[in-house]
């Protein structure tokens, strides 16, 4: 598939209105923009805002209402044709101007620097679907120096879990055992699970994977991430059967968008590495890996995840670390030891 036609399959996606009815459904994604934004209006006041990726229009209506001046709603697909009915529907469409056309086709030259630049542009694992790359192009050529960004920071997690309901399906198709699919099927999975980990399921608590300043991080730097020896040590007795990572975005004003399994769930769910067996783990064990995102070349809005089980005697841990190894409990004590003195004096 060459670049076009990927971009043609990307947008025409968009068309389909079952795909933004199941966004705006989202209601801890859908009310975190609105939130972000109705608390931050001050700053919205009489200001130019451009959202990218606008869909059916929503956040640029929200934008409006809060006091925007201006709002260049950015929306390549068919859909774009909608935004000017709802804009008319609310009132608002003496400041809403709809831009028909991917944001890296507009001329810098035709349009007014903006203050805002407002878009939801997350995929699974943050990532998938590569739209952060448009975002980033609209921050360059259309952003003012001292604009905002909603959101402005981006973090991806992960932690290790079981799927209990994930493989349980196998053990019972009225009346059938099918067990030994289950272990096959596993192992010929090619890509993560897109799946809803209850944080019951978890087995330690989240590690910060990737972090991201959207305000300076550049296209480049979003082709390879992660990839560092990583411990993660349970707090609890369990089967180690997969590895989910979820993200989480932050606002100008510190509010949040979370996807974790501790969060309330939305569409994006949780993107599942599944191990082809289960590992027994005990409260304390360290577990270690290597989780890399890198951009697909043959599809760049894709990205291959790789993952590689590390032996957790031989790899680097945190200080202090909580797991029951000899050099950790000691370490650890030391340093609490030195606390102590400190605390002392």
């Amino acid at each position: 598939m060459n670049d076009e036609s990927e971009k043609s399959e990307y947008f025409e996606n968009y068309q389909d209105i079952d795909v933004h009815h199941l966004m705006l459904s989202d209601e801890p994604r859908t009310l975190a923009y609105k939130n972000a934004i109705f608390n931050m209006k001050d700053r919205f006041a009489d200001k130019i805002v451009m959202d990218v990726g606008a869909g059916t229009g929503i956040l640029s209506i929200f934008c409006a209402q809060a006091g925007a001046k201006k709002v260049y709603a950015v929306e390549a697909s068919n859909v774009s044709k909608l935004i000017s009915q709802v804009a008319e529907e609310n009132n608002v469409e003496k400041k809403i101007q709809v831009i028909s056309r991917k944001v890296e086709d507009i001329n810098p030259n035709d349009i007014e620097k903006v203050d805002i630049l407002v878009s939801e542009w997350m995929g699974f694992y943050l990532l998938h679907e590569g739209m952060l790359d448009s975002v980033l192009y609209a921050r360059d050529n259309f952003l003012k120096p001292d604009g905002l960004l909603f959101p402005s920071i981006a973090k991806v997690y992960t932690a290790p879990c079981e799927l209990s309901k994930f493989n349980s399906f196998w053990d019972n198709i009225h009346g059938v055992s099918l067990k030994c699919i289950a272990d096959f099927y596993k192992k010929s999975l090619s890509k993560p699970q897109v799946l809803t980990v209850p944080k019951d399921d978890t087995l330690a608590e989240d590690k910060l994977l990737i972090w991201l300043d959207l305000n300076s991080v550049t296209t480049e730097e979003l082709d390879a991430l992660g990839g560092e020896e990583t411990v993660i040590v349970c707090n609890k007795d369990g089967k180690y059967q997969g590895l989910a990572i979820w993200f989480e975005v932050e606002f100008p004003n510190g509010t949040c968008l979370n996807t974790s399994p501790a969060a309330d769930p939305t569409h994006w769910k949780q993107t599942v590495l599944v191990l082809p067996k289960s590992i027994d783990v005990s409260e304390k064990e360290p577990i270690a890996f290597k989780l890399q995102l890198n951009r697909d070349v043959s599809n760049r809005r894709w990205y291959k995840v790789q993952y590689e089980m590390l032996d957790a005697f031989e790899t680097e841990h945190d200080i202090p670390c909580d797991c029951y190894m000899t050099k950790c409990i000691v370490s650890k004590a030391y340093i609490e030891t030195l606390s102590e003195e400190v605390i002392e004096k």
